[in-house]
């Protein structure tokens, strides 16, 4: 079960999107405007936040990135902001999603899902190392992961991912050498395709690169996809 915070002013949206995650057994938390929500996250951090962009005494990119400043609780966008634009906005912000109204409150769930289990930080049931742990080299850098405690190391600072680009990391890094096509870096990483694909891994690749420091651990064949170029240690 996990601690899901919903933050939507449509009464009965916000309540279909409850009732739905509270069949798949989550607990729920409501809210219709952003006031009280990061004092609620600072008494007890949820698992993921549910986050309209629209609110009525704030703007949610703009909550996002106070959230984001503080912790790495995935985020998904629910909203009426259709606009190319606006989903890059937010995934540049470090959401793990956007869905973009009418929607179907199932599918919602499923996503939910998805990125929960993006999110996971336990390791696999025979106890053995997850694929991509380990440490590579380019240049004089050294990128460590940690797939025990779910957490990433350049050099000998941490490195906050969400939980998408974690999966996305963890995924090209092993498959060292090889071009991995943006259509396949949705299937393996994110679970579905999402609508606007080319421009959704982009701007996940450009999040990762900008928190490594260097654009270099990606190369980027044109039209096609990217590989890692960093070295197994």
């Amino acid at each position: 079960m996990a601690r899901i915070i919903i933050v939507e002013d449509n009464e009965s949206i916000r309540e279909a999107v409850a009732s739905y995650l509270t069949l798949q057994d989550h607990e729920a938390v409501e809210f219709s405007k952003t006031n009280g929500v990061m004092e609620a996250i600072r008494m007890k951090a949820p698992d993921l936040i549910i986050l309209d962009v629209m609110l009525p005494d704030g703007n949610g990119f703009q909550l996002a990135k106070r959230i984001k400043d503080h912790s790495d609780i995935p985020i998904i966008f629910l909203t009426a902001k259709t606009a190319e634009s606006d989903r890059i906005t937010g995934l540049e912000i470090g959401a793990d999603d956007y869905v973009t109204k009418p929607f179907s409150p199932k599918e919602l769930t499923l996503r939910v899902d998805a990125v929960l289990r993006r999110a996971g930080k336990t390791v696999s049931k025979d106890g053995g190392r997850k694929p991509g742990a380990g440490t590579y080299i380019l240049g004089n850098k050294r990128l460590r992961i940690d797939d025990r405690s779910h957490r990433v190391f350049l050099d000998d600072n941490e490195i906050s991912l969400t939980s998408a680009e974690w999966k996305i990391l963890t995924f090209l890094v092993t498959q060292p050498g090889i071009v991995v096509t943006r259509d396949r870096i949705l299937g393996e990483c994110l679970d579905y395709m999402a609508e606007g694909s080319e421009r959704t891994v982009d701007t996940h690749i450009k999040n990762i690169r900008k928190k490594l420091e260097d654009q270099h651990w990606f190369e980027t064949v044109r039209e096609y996809g990217y590989r890692f170029a960093g070295r197994p240690e």
